[in-house]
């Protein structure tokens, strides 16, 4: 019997091999021994996706050139191609299925590995009912967890739907950018708006998430208003008490009849506080022994969240770090939704404490042997559990060689998982209530008894009073105190924009105003995008150059300003609630109470009312001509999407063509065919870029390339003779 595995990409491949007795690399795949199965084992792979969709072009020529009367653009029957750079691996790949008895599918236990996984078996033309179809799904490359797995395979049957429900899902957005996008480019065109506008179903309501911010913030009137706050000073000591009820006055008249109904006195500033002879009573003491447990695990949100507040990294850095440590072998799955693990992670993590607490250079107790319901929880764990140390530790010398981000990664995710085991921070929690005249004021006081896992982590001295300990002085009830009262005027503060952080967290909260049963899925889903894309889209985002990053915060630009005006008038594109409606359908996919052909015939509905409705909507749309006009007059050139002088010609302009950046001088009678893509080695490539390469002939480093062998590199990109290449030392 011949056993073909087939993983997502080269790094797996050669990560499973390890759990072989033995390996021998060849083109394409490697030959293992055969300690698991009859006969011979080999071991192939894809680069991630080895098999795409077609374009519009490949299925009619006429689609070449955007035109509204050509759409909507809805393929009898989708067709798929091998991916550029990728039909020698695929060949392989095909002989070696074809050639199978039993294939073993082992991409990435998700969705999205499923939906890999099966377009490659089915565009290699083999018939699964001839063979014997197995799934790994294991959640860690060490080498014990795959020999678990591959003696604990899966009925590749068990996990179908799945890629049923993503490939329904990739020919819905399929449908809606390659019809909603032209639609929306050309409708703008006419408007004089010049550029390709990008549509997509969670692209296009996060960017509107972003924009409806900045509009709050942009139309944000300060308002003042006054707070009353006490200094009550008993012999040596002081503190601070607010109005208990706490109320907020709109203006100075309000505070004068408060003071009065409550025979209360402010401080007379002009004199000093031995002059204001203002007393209080102490009314309550309230002391309370309160405990905290230590962080949640982390899923892939909120990691990402938590470093680009605590590291300033983006959501995509802070993927591409987790993944990469879970390529060595050093952390879990990355792309996990969820923050539980099961009693097996547990005893794993227990029987591993001591190495990790040696790694971390922490001494502590440990006090929680048996597991807790909030971190351990087999029925929150589906396909996946929260992102924890494996038992594999790095040594000093492969740490070292870690990237700073990575380095700072796992040791939060592995500080976050051994306090899990700690003591909880416990601490004393006081009330104290003073009253003057008719008003009570309350203090509240707080001082850390046992810091137990809070020794773990580094605390912010500036912030050391708002999070650790707040002392308050001996006091007893019934005793006299000073009381000095003033009045505090303050301005509210506008909201603050989004970073990728909170962002991120947004779009997994999406979705609070829908209808209950909306509000559900999206609960059961996390929101608007999932774990693996909510980065990709952000990453999009900025490519687009729709947002910017300014300080760490996001900024819609004039062109996403442009975009979000336009799809106002369709609120399902700028809502969580298309998504909504669209996870509700896709999950009944994957429990196989619906199926595919009746969703894509409500896309397809859903396409033909846009096309109706879209251009009618937009030259009538006020306040998108005017916002157009404005910035027309302000900045004509950016409206152009000019990106620089061409530096072939040198009189034409690049202008941004959706697929490649092309010379404006291309139609004339000296035509320039100077070009350049907008996506290279599989980034898209930022438009600071084009113009560094237009302006300057070089780029800064980037980072995201893809090999051919599917590993992540970074590179200058220089210009040269009107050819890019990547420069490495420069």
């Amino acid at each position: 019997m011949r056993t073909i595995i087939l993983a997502e990409k080269p790094t797996q491949a050669v990560a499973y091999s390890k759990a072989f007795k033995s390996s021998k690399k060849r083109e394409g795949y490697i030959e293992v021994s055969n300690e698991y199965f009859d006969g011979e084992t080999y071991i192939t792979y894809g680069f991630g996706h080895l098999v795409e969709l077609y374009l519009p072009e490949q299925y009619d020529e006429k689609y070449k050139n955007w035109s509204i009367n050509n759409l909507p653009i809805i393929p009898d029957q989708f067709k798929f191609k091998t991916g550029k750079g990728k039909a020698e691996q695929f060949k392989i790949v095909k002989n070696l299925l074809s050639e199978a008895d039993q294939i073993i599918i082992a991409t990435d236990a998700d969705r999205e590995g499923e939906n890999i996984a099966w377009s490659i078996i089915n565009q290699s033309g083999i018939n699964p009912q001839e063979k014997i179809m197995k799934r790994l799904w294991i959640n860690s490359l060490e080498s014990s967890a795959i020999r678990d797995g591959l003696t604990n395979l899966h009925e590749a049957k068990q996990h179908y739907s799945a890629y049923i429900e993503a490939q329904t899902r990739e020919f819905s957005d399929w449908l809606v950018g390659m019809n909603a996008s032209p639609l929306y480019s050309l409708s703008l065109r006419k408007q004089g708006i010049r550029g390709v506008f990008s549509i997509g179903r969670v692209q296009t309501p996060t960017l509107y998430m972003i924009y409806k911010r900045q509009v709050e913030i942009d139309n944000f009137k300060p308002k003042p208003y006054i707070e009353l706050l006490a200094h009550v000073k008993t012999g040596k000591s002081e503190f601070e008490a607010k109005l208990d009820p706490f109320i907020r006055f709109d203006n100075q008249d309000k505070v004068k009849v408060f003071l009065s109904d409550n025979e209360l006195v402010l401080v007379n500033k002009s004199q000093s506080k031995e002059n204001n002879n203002n007393f209080g009573i102490i009314n309550n003491i309230i002391k309370d022994k309160k405990k905290q447990p230590s962080p949640k695990l982390f899923s892939l949100s909120t990691l990402q969240s938590r470093a680009n507040k605590a590291f300033k990294a983006s959501a995509q850095n802070t993927l591409d770090a987790v993944q990469s440590l879970y390529e060595k072998k050093f952390l879990t799955y990355p792309r996990t939704d969820t923050q539980f693990i099961s009693d097996e992670e547990f005893s794993y993590l227990l029987d591993n404490i001591n190495q990790y607490c040696e790694f971390a250079n922490v001494t502590a107790n440990i006090a929680h042997k048996e597991p807790r319901k909030r971190y351990v929880n087999s029925k929150k764990v589906q396909e996946h559990h929260a992102i924890i140390p494996t038992r594999t530790i790095p040594t000093k010398n492969q740490f070292m060689k870690l990237t700073s981000l990575e380095k700072s990664i796992y040791e939060l995710v592995l500080r976050t998982t051994i306090a899990m085991f700690l003591d909880d921070l416990n601490y004393d929690e006081q009330v104290i209530i003073v009253k003057s005249g008719q008003a009570q004021f309350k203090a509240m006081g707080r001082v850390i008894t046992t810091p137990g896992w809070k020794l773990l982590f580094k605390t912010n001295s500036k912030k050391s009073s708002a999070n650790g300990e707040v002392s308050l002085p001996r006091v007893d009830i019934g005793q006299k105190v000073d009381f000095d009262l003033l009045d505090e005027h303050k301005v509210t503060v506008a909201p603050s924009a989004y970073t990728e952080g909170t962002l991120i967290t947004a779009m997994k909260n999406a979705g609070r105003d829908l209808a209950d049963a909306q509000k559900e899925i999206l609960k059961e889903t996390e929101g608007i995008g999932t774990e693996a894309t909510r980065a990709g889209i952000i990453e999009r985002l900025k490519a687009k150059s729709y947002i910017e990053l300014k300080d760490n915060s996001l900024a819609v630009t004039m062109s996403g300003i442009i975009l979000c005006q336009a799809v106002e008038l369709q609120p399902l594109l700028n809502s969580p609630e298309l998504t909504a409606q669209w996870e509700m359908a896709l999950h009944e996919i994957g429990q196989n109470n619906r199926t595919q052909a009746s969703f894509l015939k409500q896309i397809e509905k859903f396409i033909l009312k846009l096309i109706n409705e879209v251009p009618d909507q937009i030259e009538t749309n006020q306040k998108l001509t005017d916002q157009i006009n404005s910035q027309k007059d302000t900045n004509a050139d950016q409206y152009k999407e000019h990106m620089g002088i061409c530096p072939v010609c040198k009189a034409g302009h690049m202008i941004d063509r959706g697929k490649f950046y092309g010379c404006s001088n291309y139609n004339s009678k000296e035509a320039c065919n100077f070009s350049l893509p907008s996506k290279w080695a599989g980034k898209i490539l930022p438009k600071t870029a084009i113009k560094d390469l237009i302006k300057k002939g070089h780029t800064k480093e980037i980072s995201g390339f893809k090999s051919k062998a599917g590993k992540s590199f970074s590179a200058i990109l220089e210009l040269v003779d009107g050819k890019l290449k990547f420069v490495f030392d420069k």
